[in-house]
């Protein structure tokens, strides 16, 4: 039993509790009877069933019609009912759409289907210029009706324009290519490259003269990934020593119509193994030389996109990320010597995030807009891709987190940003523009919350959607060019969100493990705590490095929620080693993902128990899917003395098992000792806790002898856990009924109380 002096906030309906003084009153732990357990179940259902019905407007999805001024957009109203809204972006007005009665009723009668007035279908409409007609696409028909008179006659399916409002004005290029050899072209149509037996040949298109350039080439190590020069006068292509990708495989145990197990196979690269690589090569057409370039053979990703510069047949570059994630260069190449030189050569001793790299080109002004964490934060530099030279345009503590777009003749960049606003959580999404020149920032999304925007097709307006986690979602129309708000769309009303008693998640700020770093999370509480009762603490848990997890925005329903009603505290935070902070927060990944930031989580937890003495820090529990799954199992093995008890789902339980790319972005390459040190499996007879194995039999993203091996260890170390296999499932936390288990294995083992029987109809 617990027995704790402290505060206890009580509020019902909302975000968090008002602090009052307990004096010398005694909490004593919530261990409810089977019955009241029972209880809580059906509580939660209904709460669940409840929430469904309520429609809190989180964002709204606008069909721009074709000059771009007015869209339109459908509303979620409570118990599943929609409405529909037409906005005119040019003068603000917004009003309903139409008469939902009169229009469902023309469409019942003219197509014989009937249509509800509350739960019209539409997904497809286009609006006369003056409003006065709207075309439908109603099931498979098309009906354009009268707005004035709602008379409804079938017609074609007009043509108009489609519009995506979230398309930027020049996307971002990734490295992931593979090589692709097919007989090529050249620009003057004279001539045609191609492969055959392996080799290099020319054909001359008029009179059909061959020329074989190459001779070493063989089936099994060709010639391939030939692209021209823009003067026809040159060919560049690579020596291809092909490295084929292992296969991993499993059994579908439960198919349809037949008796035994179908073995399945994929391909699947892991860490460690080969890659194909390519020798670059120029071969010059008129006097058949083979010049090959003056670095390193390509080892690590496919082909590259090759970018001449502007008014020069003589020069082009291309982007090379090393294997090992350590070094990234733009590599320029002369044509004529096969010389090479490094416009931008990043290295660093821990990881450069590869799928975080972003270069946008801007061929006309010899310059290269790139995002890198180079100077220990994320930001934007201006590269002169001739001269070299560097300059930061943005700076700061804070994160860039993305480029939407790049505006060459104004020389501006639309970008993303969090952590530059002082006194907000720093994972707070806003949305900026700035010159080349680093000058001239400016916020488009100044209101506190976490933005999200999308554009018109001409980007002269926005529709920004904000919120944080306990504040309700406001949707407002705004102008480009000025951010100044046009009107308001919706603000989401909570009322009847709150009359079920639900309490909204709060935010919890602790420091880390170096006692000066926030760590951000939320607190999820039961509907029907009891002040004077302490709870178990329940963890939602995953410490990828690729990103953060924490919700930002308003959200009604989510797991979390719905598992606190049971009885719990549920909790989620990021710590060290995860993405959007800044250099050095994320490095402490770096061969090291069994960290998983748990020295940041348990002094969190223990703060947040240190406050809120209902939350119960000698029982605590946690639960993760994927990478997640290898955090749950690890905090067993790695932190016994702190967590007790364990849900893992589809985790990659040695990093050695899981796929290549992601695994050796974070732990490196080559494979190392460190790997099988901070193994699952390597480490399964630490276990000390409970814990809960599950698994899908078809899982593609994690292969599920990553788990299986993991028991096998733990069943070598003569240690008890459970162990769920979902037939014919494949990466997931084993679906419904692979979340009913883990509810009932934490009501079994933190609340030491037995779980209702679905067999026996207690639930």
């Amino acid at each position: 039993m617990n027995f704790r002096l402290a505060p206890l906030l009580i509020m019902a309906s909302a975000t968090f509790f008002t602090t009052i003084a307990l004096g010398q009153q005694a909490v004593t732990p919530y261990l409810p009877t089977h019955q009241e357990v029972i209880a809580s179940y059906k509580k939660a259902n209904d709460l669940d069933s409840a929430l469904r019905n309520i429609a809190v407007v989180t964002n709204i999805a606008p069909n721009w019609q074709p000059k771009g001024e007015t869209f339109w957009y459908r509303k979620a109203l409570d118990n599943r009912k929609q409405e529909y809204y037409l906005v005119n972006a040019a003068t603000g007005s917004r009003k309903k759409a139409f008469d939902h009665e009169r229009i469902a009723s023309a469409l019942s009668k003219l197509t014989g289907t009937a249509y509800d007035a509350q739960k019209l279908p539409f997904t497809d409409m286009l609006f006369s210029e003056d409003g006065t007609a709207v075309t439908i696409k109603a099931g498979a028909d098309w009906v354009k009706c009268d707005l004035n008179t709602y008379t409804a006659e079938k017609t074609s399916k007009p043509d108009y324009r489609a519009y995506n409002p979230n398309l930027p004005l020049q996307q971002r290029t990734y490295r992931w290519e593979g090589s692709r050899s097919r007989d090529s072209i050249s620009p003057d149509k004279q001539w045609t490259a191609y492969a055959k037996d392996g080799n290099l040949f020319v054909k001359n298109v008029s009179d059909g003269h061959e020329v074989q350039f190459t001779t070493d080439g063989t089936s099994t190590q060709p010639y391939g990934g030939f692209v021209w020069s823009p003067d026809s006068k040159n060919l560049i292509g690579y020596h291809i020593d092909p490295k084929k990708t292992k296969e991993v495989y499993y059994v579908l145990s439960s198919v349809t119509g037949t008796t035994r197990g179908e073995l399945k196979s994929h391909e699947y690269d892991q860490p460690g193994d080969d890659f194909t690589s390519y020798e670059p090569f120029i071969f010059n057409i008129a006097t058949k030389a083979k010049l090959p370039f003056k670095t390193d053979k390509i080892d690590f990703f496919g082909t590259p996109k090759l970018r001449w510069r502007e008014g020069s047949t003589r020069y082009f570059t291309y982007e090379r990320v090393d294997r090992g994630h350590q070094r990234f260069r733009v590599i320029e190449v002369d044509v004529q010597t096969g010389n090479t030189r490094n416009i931008i050569d990043e290295k660093t001793n821990t990881f450069i995030y590869e799928q975080r790299i972003d270069t946008r080109y801007l061929p006309k002004t010899h310059e290269i807009l790139w995002v890198t964490e180079e100077d220990g934060w994320r930001h934007a530099y201006l590269v002169n891709d001739i001269t070299g030279k560097q300059q930061l345009i943005t700076k700061g503590n804070w994160v860039l987190r993305d480029i939407d777009s790049v505006d060459a003749k104004k020389r501006e960049i639309w970008f993303k940003a969090s952590g530059m606003n002082a006194g907000e959580d720093p994972y707070f999404m806003h949305y900026y523009r700035i010159g080349f020149d680093g000058k001239n920032l400016v916020n488009i999304t100044p209101e506190k919350g976490n933005h999200s925007v999308t554009f018109s097709p001409d980007r002269k307006y926005f529709i920004d959607t904000y919120s944080q986690v306990n504040v309700a979602p406001v949707i407002t129309l705004k102008r480009t060019a000025d951010g100044k708000k046009v009107t308001d769309l919706e603000t989401a009303d909570l009322t009847s969100l709150l009359a079920t008693g639900i309490k909204l998640p709060e935010v919890f700020v602790a420091k880390a493990r170096d006692g000066k770093t926030d760590i951000w999370g939320v607190i999820y509480r039961p509907a029907f705590m009891d002040p004077a009762k302490t709870y178990p603490i329940i963890e939602n848990i995953y410490a990828g490095p690729q990103d953060s997890f924490v919700p930002k925005s308003f959200s009604a329903v989510n797991e979390m929620q719905s598992l606190a009603q049971l009885g719990f505290i549920v909790v989620q935070m990021d710590g060290m080693g995860t993405a959007n902070r800044s250099k050095a927060f994320h490095d402490v990944c770096w061969k090291n993902l069994a960290d998983a930031g748990f020295d940041d989580r348990i002094l969190w937890m223990k703060a947040m128990a240190a406050k809120y003495p209902q939350a119960d820090i000698n029982r605590v529990g946690l639960f993760g899917t994927s990478a997640g799954g290898q955090n749950a199992a690890g905090g067993l093995l790695f932190h016994p003395e702190f967590y007790k008890v364990g849900v893992a789902a589809c985790g990659c339980h040695d990093n050695r098992i899981d796929k290549q790319w992601w695994n050796e972005q974070w732990m490196g390459y080559p494979v190392g000792p460190h790997y099988e040190a901070q193994s699952n499996i390597t480490n399964a007879a630490k276990l000390k806790g409970d814990l809960l194995l599950i698994v899908g039999e078809a899982d593609e993203n994690v292969p599920p002898e990553s788990t299986y091996r993991f028991a096998d260890a733990l069943i070598k170390a003569n240690k008890e856990f459970e162990l769920l296999t979902v037939p014919g499932m494949g990466h997931s936390d084993g679906g419904p009924y692979g979340r009913r288990r883990k509810r009932n294995f934490f009501i079994k083992h933190l609340l030491n109380a037995e779980p209702p029987s679905k067999n026996t109809g207690e639930m």
